[in-house]
């Protein structure tokens, strides 16, 4: 079972805006051998930061809207929201000490 849920068009900025806790976004597609790569690092750090920040991921693919909308022309392209403002985006597939360094700046 996926800790990471799959965010859609219809629920971006209800989930997003409204959090109360940071969201970290990878936007992926099944096709892309990096985003494979990274899944299984985003599923660990969903469970290990479980009600400290909320991980969510976005099949481009399906939701085109998405990323015309925040300017998505590689994947994996990950970015942080505090409080519904975009504070930190990179692309590329880094090791899970990465992410853990950048989340816990928030």
């Amino acid at each position: 079972m996926s800790n990471a849920m799959e965010l859609k068009q219809e629920n971006f900025d209800n989930t997003v805006n409204e959090s109360q806790i940071p969201v970290l976004i990878d936007f992926w597609a099944p096709w892309c051998g990096p985003c494979r790569m990274l899944g299984p690092v985003m599923e660990e750090l969903a469970t290990e930061y479980e009600g400290k920040v909320k991980i969510l991921k976005v099949n481009v693919d399906e939701n085109p809207e998405l990323s015309m909308r925040f300017g998505i022309r590689g994947i994996p392209t990950v970015k942080i929201f505090n409080k519904g403002e975009e504070v930190f985006t990179t692309s590329g597939a880094y090791p899970k000490e990465y992410w853990k360094s950048e989340l816990d700046k928030y």
